[in-house]
């Protein structure tokens, strides 16, 4: 019985051994957690056995549990490198239809030939779908999907309004509008130019030609062209406008072309009054010809779009934008249209919550996904797979998925990786432990074989 005592003691002190060699083995191993060996003494007894003088049987591994605490986490130059600050596991799949799930925390991810986000053994990350405003629309793992990042450009968005903010010079001689021409800057006093965007997302030039009424005092005619078209200003119903219009006048030309323009009214203090409508009100705003841009939108886009010049002389909206008048130079000292230009896929920032967003480079971005937690009510239940994946079992418990940053989901680290949990100085105290421990039991045998030799011996 001894024998068999010594060589369970020994056997103990061996997977002791192979549990903190493999901890030590994967100390740089990301997303690895320790494990540690339990053991369980071994005692059977009969019922008419006396169990007072009864003697243990030895020793049994009761199991290998791992650990689950915090790894420290290391950071990467890599938007993918995902490590998880608290509860819960990444979910992956092997191909896009499977639905055999696996668990891990190592986070080292990255993009396959379809741009979809695997990790190293090549399954798939998992993440809940979410609506434009970025909130998830479920948060059921049934409902998840393999993380896509896109491929396709950012849509563009059609200009339909340009914010001007500009001081026209006071001390300016005024020029005989009849003789003004685009071509020959003596004609007019002044302009500038911004870039405006059609649905299609092809740029365009508008330039505004300001030109001072030498008939007048402080007023100003304001002609406007696209692509070095001059084009009409269009009535509030969307006819073509002609002089006389409500906020419309006449603009004759030195090439013979007729324009009509806007006319800009600035008080004795030099202060934005408004554009001068034929019963001397004012008006804030006028909008380009749609006919007249239907001519120099000649690549398919929407030949109906209209773009708002806004002078913002409402004092209700949050930034006033009225020109002035004073005794200074020319300045444009706010010049800001709302189009776009189409984008191309510049980065992918991934939020605490999990949200992934891709950025344009027209300055936009969009939600794609938001990648899903699951946690378990039992952690050290989980069936260990290689590649520190784990699977469901009846132990673990259902798998619940969640937002990271709720309930007791843990938070996403973009950029940072988790470390094994693994304490080299106190893996290194074990295996000192397991080994005299080993050569106690070793001892022990050689002992029993020591008595067991002499009996033979006895004569």
């Amino acid at each position: 019985m001894s024998f068999n005592i010594a060589l369970s003691g020994v056997a103990a002190a061996q997977k002791d051994l192979d549990v903190t060699a493999n901890n030590i083995a994967n100390v740089n191993t990301v997303g690895f957690k320790e494990s540690r060996a339990e053991f369980g003494d071994v005692y059977a007894t009969s019922l008419l056995a006396g169990s007072k003088t009864k003697v243990g049987d030895g020793v049994l591994t009761q199991d290998v549990a791992q650990q689950f605490s915090q790894g420290s986490l290391q950071f990467t130059n890599t938007a993918l490198d995902l490590a998880i600050t608290g509860n819960g596991f990444f979910a992956t799949v092997p191909d896009e239809t499977s639905r055999d799930f696996s668990f891990t925390r190592a986070g080292q991810f990255k993009l396959n030939d379809d741009n979809y986000v695997v990790n190293s053994n090549g399954d798939l990350l998992l993440g809940f779908p979410v609506n434009s405003d970025g909130t998830s629309s479920s948060v059921a793992l049934s409902t998840t999907e393999p993380v896509l990042i896109p491929d396709s450009s950012g849509s563009p968005a059609q200009t339909s309004e340009v914010d001007i903010r500009m001081n026209l010079p006071a001390s300016d001689a005024g020029v005989e509008a009849a003789q003004f021409d685009p071509e020959d800057p003596s004609t007019y006093n002044a302009a500038t130019s911004v870039t405006v965007y059609d649905s299609l997302g092809d740029s365009h030039v508008m330039t505004y030609y300001f030109v001072k009424d030498d008939s007048a005092t402080n007023e100003w005619y304001v002609a406007t062209a696209v692509d070095d078209q001059l084009v009409n200003l269009q009535n509030e119903d969307g006819t073509t406008s002609t002089p006389g219009d409500v906020g419309v006048h006449s603009l004759g030309t030195a090439t013979g072309n007729d324009v009509t323009a806007a006319k800009l009214i600035f008080s004795d203090g030099g202060d934005f009054v408004g554009i001068e409508n034929p019963d001397g009100s004012t008006n804030p705003d006028y909008t380009l010809n749609t006919e007249a841009l239907a001519s120099v939108l000649s690549n398919g886009a929407d030949p109906t779009q209209e773009i708002t010049i806004d002078f913002n002389l409402d004092p209700d909206e949050a930034t006033v934008n009225e020109p002035t008048q004073y005794a200074s130079a020319f300045e444009v000292t706010s010049l800001e249209q709302d189009g776009l230009p189409v984008g191309r896929l510049t980065g992918i920032d991934i939020g605490p919550d999990g949200l992934v967003r891709a950025t344009f480079s027209n300055g936009t971005s969009e939600p794609i996904t938001r990648v899903a937690l699951v946690r378990f009510a039992n952690e050290q239940g989980l069936t260990q797979q290689s590649s520190t994946e784990w699977k469901e079992s009846i132990l673990s418990g259902e798998a619940l998925a969640g937002e990271a940053t709720t309930g007791t989901y843990g938070e996403i680290n973009s950029s940072a990786l988790e470390q094994a949990n693994v304490n080299l100085t106190t893996e290194l105290i074990d295996m000192i432990i397991a080994q005299r421990n080993f050569q106690a039991n070793s001892r022990a045998l050689e002992v029993n074989n020591s008595l067991n030799q002499t009996i033979l011996n006895i004569r």
